[in-house]
């Protein structure tokens, strides 16, 4: 009886490259590329990547992040992957092989192997974003893309006792945006405070994930309850209330940063 013949030879898999990098938000509508109509329509952090990455490749390489930014927001540590073919590119190349590719506002800083597993998005376990607040006089000219010039010092005490609030299993319909389409608002918060930095007052907050536009909303919120003197109290009854229309202004995109991603 004839035997089967074995396979001896394998095809190697393509290498899972995951990438970190900052951008500066400001010529950017948002981190995803668009598609459909508005493809090639509206400048993105994620298109320009893919196309050095293409480049690179000589076809295209789909690109996928940790999250998705709004137009006009930052990122000092983005997260993405992507699946390169090239096997004879040590990973430590694609920084500055890419980097030669890229406009000088995205910049990678970082590129390494990870198991065919990971995943950007699903294998994050936290992020975190900063909000720059600027309280003293005007900023600087060159500043302004970087900050919400508020140009006064709030009451830090009272912003503090209200960022007690901000932890643990979350319903947080009253911070979504009306065009928020997530399945379920729940989020699970690990902390949120302010601490000064010169003349800034900066707002750090670490979710498992964020709603659209949730970072903005709660920072909006926050500055106008403490600017007419609110309890505490009331804070922790507009987030359990999941009403929008309770919910402050929304803080401008200029003064946001993705910071971190914890996987």
């Amino acid at each position: 009886m004839k035997r089967k013949r074995e396979m001896t030879k394998t095809e190697p898999m393509d290498r899972n490259i995951v990438l970190r990098l900052s951008y500066d938000g400001t010529g950017f509508s948002g981190w995803q590329r668009q598609n459909g109509a508005n493809s090639g329509k509206y400048r993105t952090v994620q298109e320009e990547i893919e196309k050095a990455l293409e480049k690179m490749h000589g076809h295209p390489v789909p690109l996928t992040g940790s999250g998705r930014t709004d137009s006009g927001v930052h990122a000092a540590g983005q997260v993405a992957n992507f699946f390169t073919d090239i096997a004879s590119i040590p990973e430590e190349r694609f920084i500055p092989a890419l980097n030669s590719m890229l406009p000088h506002d995205v910049r990678i800083h970082d590129a390494k192997s990870a198991p065919a597993e990971f995943h950007a998005r699903f294998s994050a376990r936290s992020r975190t974003y900063r909000y720059f607040i600027h309280c003293g006089a005007a900023p600087l000219a060159h500043e302004m893309p970087y900050v919400w010039h508020l140009g006064r010092w709030p009451d830090l005490y009272r912003l503090s006792r209200m960022c007690t609030f901000l932890y643990g299993e979350t319903d947080c319909t009253t911070f979504a945006a009306s065009g928020d389409l997530s399945h379920s608002k729940s989020r699970y918060l690990y902390g949120a405070h302010f601490f000064p930095q010169g003349d800034r007052l900066v707002f750090e907050i670490t979710a498992n994930a964020f709603l659209w536009k949730m970072v903005r909303s709660i920072t909006g919120t926050l500055i106008d309850l403490e600017k007419r003197g609110a309890d505490p109290d009331e804070f922790a009854d507009i987030l359990a209330s999941r009403d929008r229309s309770r919910a402050g202004q929304t803080a401008p995109g200029t003064g946001l940063f993705l910071w971190n991603v914890r996987y």
